[in-house]
């Protein structure tokens, strides 16, 4: 078929026992030839992932205090993996001089990291593969800004000389050879990367889950599962809350088109959410897609007669937002009246800022602040060619006595986001979702 890369999840990598399903995984299709692990993530509820003990070694080390009983857990973590699968692997000369390294470095990258390159290291040993450290395939300038072509150069000459490998995630090096971490989550990006640089036929993302639901479960009880979506469906949805994986960790793959599988590791025979480029056959027979949203958003509502002539209004409004550092949400408009939504974690101690900056600037007749919206996305390719698909949306809000405090629709019809109280929240998106299933 071609090449496939998986990248694995901390839960898929927490004890002995999930990299038994990881090896089992991986050998069952040939085509998987490369794999990307996170560090360890959580055992139990109450457990550690390997990550946070290592940033608290670090905190530890730079504020005067002893770390030695913290990495003494994540010695023990590492070890006792490698001891429950009887590997030939003695990780501790480089576990010691890694804790030694932890104080020597002036940032925590490197000190995160090694969750990553020990768990690297020891799937290597246990697939009987090749192991290549991330700090020399993936690159940042000396800014400390990853450099995507170069990283793509260097990791496509790298791989076509190892028929399996694995490549640790979350990091890479400056040209220094310090190394530079992604931001939390960025083993998805690594695994992306590698699916690109190999020209791969499928990025496997395995998980703790089969892949998307169409609603929150904590909300919608057995919420109907996402068997296909688009990129630009991934997008809509990651942006609103929907959590399994956030398509800017993905824009490589996306990028080259190749498509990416949501795999469970704990349910190896579900087939998962794929995700591609174009619509799967018969995707568009179903109206929506899915539906997500979050709360604690403010809705700002500026008020002045003959808005619409007075040329660069808008411009001077958002100009206040840029100089203070605020990104927007929304921006719903009328004739009239300008809206601009705003996370409320945006808005703290910028508040009266904004109203005195505006009232210079614009000189609105009124401007009102509307706190405790919550949004929600409902979206879906199909609504497209679905003719009445906002007035059923709507309808069954108003069925539910909910009231839609803003309204908001792209010109592609992708999706609709409406904004309600956030009192009103769970109950909307329960009205919304069986109305269309």
């Amino acid at each position: 078929m071609g090449i496939k890369v998986a990248k694995f999840g901390g839960s898929s990598l927490s004890d002995a026992e999930q990299f038994k399903k990881v090896k089992e995984i991986l050998l069952s299709d040939p085509d998987r030839r490369y794999a990307v692990p996170s560090a360890p993530g959580r055992r139990f509820d109450d457990d550690d992932k390997i990550t946070d003990l290592l940033y608290r070694c670090y905190k530890l080390a730079h504020t005067g205090q002893s770390y030695s009983e913290c990495f003494s857990q994540v010695v023990e973590r590492f070890c006792g993996i490698v001891n429950d699968l009887e590997l030939d692997l003695d990780l501790l000369p480089e576990l010691h001089e890694t804790e030694s390294e932890i104080a020597r470095q002036d940032n925590a990258d490197y000190a995160a990291s090694r969750g990553e390159y020990f768990c690297g290291m020891i799937l290597a040993k246990y697939l009987g593969w090749d192991f290549i450290d991330a700090a020399e395939v993936v690159r940042f300038d000396r800014q400390g800004v990853f450099a995507p072509e170069w990283t793509n150069e260097q990791l496509g000459e790298t791989l076509r000389e190892h028929e399996h490998a694995v490549i640790p995630g979350f990091y890479g090096s400056m040209p220094s050879g310090q190394v530079k971490t992604f931001s939390r989550g960025g083993s998805d990006i690594t695994g992306a990367l590698v699916a690109r640089a190999v020209n791969a036929v499928l990025y496997e993302n395995w998980t703790d889950v089969s892949g998307f639901l169409m609603a929150d479960p904590h909300i919608i009880d057995k919420p109907r599962f996402i068997d296909a979506l688009t990129y630009r469906e991934l997008r809509e949805l990651s942006y609103m809350g929907a959590t399994v994986l956030h398509e800017d960790a993905i824009f490589p793959v996306r990028k080259a088109g190749i498509p990416t599988n949501i795999r469970n590791t704990n349910n190896p025979d579900h087939p998962g959410t794929m995700i591609s480029v174009e619509p799967s056959p018969g995707s568009e027979d179903r109206t929506i897609t899915g539906i997500a949203g979050h709360k604690n958003f403010t809705l700002i509502s500026i008020d002045k007669a003959m808005m619409n002539s007075e040329l660069g209004f808008g411009r001077r409004v958002l100009s206040v937002l840029e100089d203070l550092g605020i990104s927007f949400e929304h921006l719903p408009t009328g004739i009239d009246t300008m809206c601009v939504v705003i996370a409320d974690k945006e808005l703290e101690r910028h508040k009266q800022e904004i109203i005195d900056r505006i009232q210079v600037l614009c000189q609105p007749d009124s401007i009102e602040f509307n706190s405790g919206i919550a949004l929600i996305a409902t979206v879906g390719r199909g609504m497209v060619n679905k003719r009445g698909t906002a007035s059923r949306l709507f309808r069954a809000l108003a069925v539910a006595d909910i009231n839609v405090r803003m309204i908001d629709q792209g010109s592609s019809e992708l999706n609709i986001i409406v904004g309600v109280d956030g009192k009103d929240f769970e109950r909307a998106v329960s009205a919304i979702y069986y109305e269309f299933v």
